[in-house]
């Protein structure tokens, strides 16, 4: 039974509903389905500390738009959900919580913080989910993961052994990122590169058994401390006589050598560099091809370490300010500059990044990176834009070993353990009651927790129930498409390409879109310190889910950042009242039975709207399969707008007041059929509004996300009737635009003269009279073959193959038009007269600005032209009287 819909469209009355509904009846949940081809979406999945913002809305949206479109075009469509346990983030912000307890971590114990750590998973885990659900998201929630759950948790340990095993994971000593504030070894990518202000610090070392010193300009002068040699380059002639001498770091007394490496730029500074190898990468590989000794002088908390002698304890910043003042007193400091540099911190809690020797737990990358690298040149993984896809690459030709390891008490323990008394070491999925060698039962697990991401990396597929082969797995993977941000291309996309490869054999998806970022209107990136950020939810509330979303869609295309602009949102609004708008006009006119018609029954106005949407599904759907989702949706706004609501409704509204008209019930069928494929267009964009009126508009089906998407049929493909009704179209807006500059008021109608030698063309116009007539104000149509009997003084207007006459006195009331214009004649006159007065006065142009007089020349000058037109339309009215 069709439903009356409400005089106006209410989103917070039909969104909260709907999602309701479509939770209560599974339409989001896939299965197996060997009679259907799967198609499968796996979510980046959101940290459970997570709170919903433009990029989450943004991404979601997207996938959102591609698994309702699937869903629709009869493929199991799975988009698979969860969240990430995010390690770091989680476990800081728990830190932090217990900090205003006056707890710690090691107060309380690993197990009891744990504890603490599901408690909060299980408080606020569900938050941004439920965030989620407000956006219309259709994952299958059924399938809800979560990065710490027991599935998962077997997946990341049976690749933790596999690789072991296989001699792709060991564990051993190397410089990493060190994060003093988390306490924890990050990877490169979680290091953001941020530029400040600092001073570039001059000093110079003295060269032993000379009078000479060695002259070098440090950032960090505390970690001179830790110097091990000063190296120059082998071809700096005002070095080469100092190689193989030592200089003394007089803080601390110790001797360290002059030596040559081609890594040392003559032309940089002084030419000479402070080798300190366990605090700065580039000096620890001049270290190692030295065989420099290594000297950390910092603790895991950022402090100086014992390694720092006076200077223990003291934090960074203070041990800085000591060194220089000692360096002043033994005459070693030579100036400093201001200067500004890039800084390496942590992207999570922004502290700054300590290179720092440990000894972790590595991947080796080279084998793995290489068919990750073959995939992508290969053209088997595809990602969008191309400038991403050179991201991917560059990082991957360039990866080193990746640091797994991580400090962490929240996530997954690493799965080795070690033997007290004999001190072997062992790695196993399962803890291990007794050492292998030699049987002593004081076995203990490492205390680190895996890298977040790699769980993450395993996500396509661990989440489908891998290792085990079960028919979610060989149904649903691979994936067919990743939707991501471009932050995270060497975070995440890398890592499951090179995993997915090698636990699988397989890619873990076919294509990668990376989306850009939601700026605000002045193109700033949105963020706390400048206020400037957007609440999706704060959107939603204020204009509805389907305006943002349609808003959000609009602006996106593949790699680019879009503006946020709170007029494009009201303008999406405005286009959801045009169609709930035009889909209740529709209701108004039905009758109680279902219209129906053949195709005899049409007019070419039918078959010409009926043709185009043919077309629109075809380009609509061409859009989608390019990720072009920015034109998808904006051809099928337009064509709603304009050829639907705009001209077609125009056209049958006189068919439809007169119910003896024969074609009426032709007009119905057409509305309704036209009106539901374009709701099925737009329904991956605007699954709330669509819904709500598909229901209300035919009884067939109970839910427009599984009804047939819109596809070509050559049948419908009506060239001709497209032609006549362009033709038509192209007459009546030559029309309304002639009458425009005329300023003739739609009330006042005028005899048309339709003139063409074509019988073709005359007949196009005889058949499309009634809505011609009403479309161009016309108060009688007249088509014949030549101009006899046409006013002379008609204004006419012409179009491919014909000529429309229109009497100028059914246009214009002479009379009323003469009095008006003889007015403004006046009145600019009036106006002319007055500026000449102004500028004939000595006492106004002596003393008035430059500005001022030029503004009032200015002026005279558009009075004589507006004077000038005017003159012109009361000689053209005494000419056509």
């Amino acid at each position: 039974m069709r439903r009356e819909l409400e005089k106006n469209y209410d989103p917070q009355q039909v969104e909260d509903r709907l999602y309701a509904e479509w939770l209560e009846k599974k339409y989001f949940h896939a299965e197996v389905d060997e009679t259907k081809e799967p198609y499968t979406i796996v979510i980046p999945p959101p940290n459970i500390t997570g709170q919903l913002h433009m990029g989450h809305a943004v991404n979601n949206t997207l996938q959102d738009v591609l698994i309702r479109w699937k869903r629709m075009q009869g493929y199991s469509s799975l988009w698979l959900p969860g969240t990430d346990h995010a390690s770091i983030s989680t476990e800081l912000k728990i830190v932090e919580k217990m900090a205003k307890e006056g707890v710690t971590k090691q107060d309380i114990g690993r197990e009891k913080f744990l504890e603490r750590a599901w408690e909060w998973r299980n408080e606020y885990g569900s938050k941004i989910v439920n965030q989620l659900h407000k956006l219309g998201t259709s994952c299958d929630w059924d399938r809800e993961r979560f990065t710490l759950d027991e599935g998962l948790s077997d997946a990341v340990l049976e690749v933790f052994v596999r690789l072991y095993n296989k001699g792709y994971i060991y564990r051993g000593e190397k410089l990493i990122n060190w994060c003093p504030k988390c306490k924890t070894s990050v990877s490169d990518a979680e290091v953001d590169h941020v530029d400040c202000d600092s001073f570039l610090y001059h000093i110079k070392y003295p060269i032993n058994g000379t009078d000479e010193f060695i002259q070098f300009a440090t950032t960090r002068p505390e970690t001179i401390l830790g110097d091990t040699a000063i190296a120059v380059n082998p071809k700096d002639e005002r070095y080469t006589h100092l190689v193989g001498k030592t200089a003394t770091v007089a803080i601390v007394n110790r001797k360290i050598p002059i030596i040559a490496d081609n890594y040392v730029e003559m032309e940089f500074g002084t030419g000479a560099v402070k080798i300190t190898p366990y605090h700065d990468p580039n000096d620890f590989e001049i270290g190692v091809r030295h065989n420099l000794p290594g000297i950390c002088v910092l603790n895991d908390d950022g402090t100086m370490s014992h390694e720092a002698g006076i200077y223990e304890g003291m934090t960074r910043e203070a041990a800085r300010d000591a060194i220089l003042e000692e360096l002043t007193n033994l005459g070693l400091f030579i100036k400093k500059e201001k200067i500004t540099h890039a800084v390496g911190v942590h992207e999570r809690c922004n502290d700054v990044i300590e290179p720092m020797n440990k000894t972790q737990w590595f991947v080796k990358m080279e084998e793995m990176a290489k068919p990750a690298i073959d995939a992508y040149k290969s053209g088997e993984l595809r990602i969008f834009p191309e400038r991403a896809g050179k991201t991917y690459l560059h990082w991957l030709e360039n990866i080193r070993d990746w640091c797994i390891s991580r400090q962490l008490w929240w996530g997954h323990r690493i799965p080795a353990y070690y033997c007290d008394k004999c001190g072997h070491m062992e790695v196993s999925k399962v803890a291990p009651t007794a050492c292998s060698k030699c049987g002593d039962t004081n076995v203990r697990q490492d205390e680190d927790s895996l890298d977040t991401w790699f769980s993450s990396a395993l996500w396509p597929f661990s989440t489908l129930g891998w290792p085990e082969k079960t028919k979610d797995f060989e149904y649903f993977y691979p994936t067919n498409v990743l939707v991501t941000a471009y932050d995270i291309i060497f975070f995440w996309v890398v890592r499951m390409v090179f995993s997915g490869i090698e636990q699988t054999g397989k890619l873990p998806f076919k294509d990668v879109i990376i989306h850009g970022l939601v700026r605000d209107a002045d193109g700033r990136k949105m963020s706390k310190s400048l206020g400037n950020g957007i609440d999706p939810l704060d959107v939603i509330e204020k204009y509805g889910t389907d305006a943002l979303r349609m808003t959000l869609m609009s602006g996106i295309s593949a790699g680019n950042d879009q503006r946020f602009h709170w007029t494009k949102v009201e303008s999406s609004r405005n286009f959801l009242n045009k169609i709930w708008n035009a889909t209740r006009f529709v209701l108004m006119n039905f009758d109680e039975s279902e219209p129906s018609a053949e195709l005899s029954d049409l007019t070419a106005a039918d078959k010409w709207i009926l043709s185009k949407v043919n077309t629109l599904a075809k380009d609509v759907t061409g859009h989608l399969e390019d990720y072009e989702l920015a034109l998808a949706v904006q051809k099928t706004h337009d064509f709603v707008w304009d050829e639907f609501c705009d001209w077609y409704i125009e056209m049958v509204k006189s068919r439809l007041y007169n119910r003896e008209d024969k074609t009426r019930e032709a007009a119905l069928w057409t509305l309704k059929t036209v009106l539901i494929n374009l709701l099925k267009l737009l329904h991956p964009f605007m699954p709330f509004i669509t819904e709500e009126i598909f229901k209300s508009i035919q009884s067939e089906e109970e839910t427009i996300m599984y009804a047939a998407w819109p596809t070509y049929k050559e049948e419908l493909n009506f060239v001709r009737e497209e032609k006549e009704v362009s033709l038509l179209k192209d007459a009546i807006k030559a029309i309304r635009n002639l009458r425009a500059e005329m300023n003739v008021a739609p009330s006042r109608k005028a005899k048309m003269y339709v003139v063409s030698d074509s019988a073709e063309v005359r007949e196009i116009f005889e058949q499309g009279k009634v809505f011609f007539q009403n479309l161009a104000f016309a108060a009688e149509t007249v088509i014949q073959e030549n101009k006899d009997g046409i006013e002379a003084n008609a204004v006419s207007v012409v179009i491919s193959g014909a000529s429309i006459y229109m009497p100028f006195a059914d246009l214009v009331d002479i009379e009323k038009e003469t009095e008006r214009l003889n007015k403004e004649r006046a009145r600019l006159a009036s106006e002319i007269e007055r500026v000449d007065s102004r500028l004939a006065n000595e006492g106004f142009v002596s003393k008035a600005p430059e500005k001022l007089i030029n503004e009032e020349k200015e002026k005279r000058e558009n009075f004589i032209s507006m004077r000038e037109k005017v003159v012109e339309q009361l000689q053209a009215l005494k000419l056509n009287n």
